[in-house]
C-alpha cells in the first residue's frame, strides 16, 4: 500500500490535476474515492484529514495538504456544481505544488529565478484565465446532464468567447516556445491537462484547430503517460475525453 494517498472523485478535474502531477513526479500513489453525494466528505474519518471537509486532499505518511476556503464542504452534486468546483481548485494546485517540490522540483525551476517565475506565471493564467474560462463550458456540457440538469447555451456561448481570446494569447505565446513557460515541461503545462481532456467530451472537442501551436503543443501533452492515465480515469464519466 503507497504512502501517498490521494482523496476525492476522478470525475472532478481538480482531483486528475493532482494525478497528472502525481504521475509526471513518479510518485507511487493511490486514490481514495470519496462520495459526495453519500456526504463521505464530513464523515469522522475525513473530517480528521481535513476539518472542512473539502477535496482534494493529499496524505503523505502522516502529513496532509490541503487549504480550506468560505463555503466548504457543499456537495456539488446537490448544490452548485460550479462552486464547489471552484472551491475544489485551489486545493488541487497547492497539492501539485507540494508534490513537484518534494518529488520533481524541475517541474517548477527552482533554483532559476527567472524560469521559476515564468512558470508561477503560466500557472496563475491556468487557474485564472484558462481554466476559469473552459470550467464551465464543461459543468454544463457534460456534468449538469449526468445529474438531470439543463444545459445554459448562454454561459456556454458567453464563456467559449472568452476562452477563444485567451487561447490567442496561448497561440502567440507558443509561437515563441514550446511550452507555456519556455522550452521545457514544467507544471504549468500539466496543470491545463485535466479540465483540457475534458473538452473533447464537449461538442467544442475541435476547438484548438484554429490554433495551430495550441493544438500542437496540447498533441504533445496527450502524448505523455501522465496524459493517458488521466484519460483513462475520466473515461468511465466522460467517454470521448482525450
Amino acid at each position: 500500500m503507497a504512502l501517498v494517498k490521494l482523496y476525492g472523485m476522478t470525475m472532478s478535474w481538480n482531483v486528475t490535476r493532482c494525478v497528472a502531477a502525481l504521475e509526471e513526479a513518479g510518485v507511487e500513489y493511490d486514490v481514495v474515492p470519496i462520495d459526495f453525494g453519500a456526504g463521505e466528505h464530513k464523515t469522522p474519518d475525513h473530517l480528521a484529514r481535513n476539518p472542512f471537509g473539502q477535496m482534494p486532499v493529499l496524505q503523505d505518511g502522516d502529513f496532509y495538504v490541503w487549504v480550506t476556503l468560505a463555503g466548504c464542504g457543499r456537495s456539488w452534486i446537490n448544490d452548485d456544481p460550479q462552486s464547489y468546483e471552484n472551491e475544489m481548485a485551489f486545493e488541487s494546485h497547492a497539492i501539485c505544488k507540494y508534490t513537484c517540490r518534494k518529488n520533481k522540483p524541475e517541474l517548477l525551476k527552482e533554483g532559476n529565478l527567472k524560469e521559476s517565475a515564468m512558470v508561477d506565471v503560466w500557472l496563475e493564467v491556468e487557474a485564472h484565465q484558462y481554466t476559469a474560462t473552459l470550467e464551465p463550458i464543461i459543468l454544463e456540457c457534460l456534468v449538469r446532464p449526468m445529474f438531470g440538469r439543463a444545459t445554459d447555451q448562454k454561459t456556454v456561448e458567453d464563456n467559449l468567447v472568452k476562452l477563444k481570446k485567451v487561447l490567442e494569447v496561448y497561440e502567440a505565446r507558443l509561437t515563441k516556445c514550446k511550452y507555456l513557460a519556455g522550452d521545457f515541461l514544467s507544471l504549468a503545462d500539466l496543470n491545463h491537462v485535466s479540465a483540457t481532456a475534458c473538452l473533447a467530451a464537449t461538442p467544442y472537442a475541435s476547438l484548438f484547430d484554429a490554433y495551430p501551436h495550441v493544438k500542437a503543443w496540447w498533441s504533445g501533452l496527450m502524448a505523455r503517460p501522465s496524459v493517458q492515465m488521466i484519460a483513462a480515469l475520466k473515461k468511465p464519466y466522460f467517454h470521448n475525453s482525450v
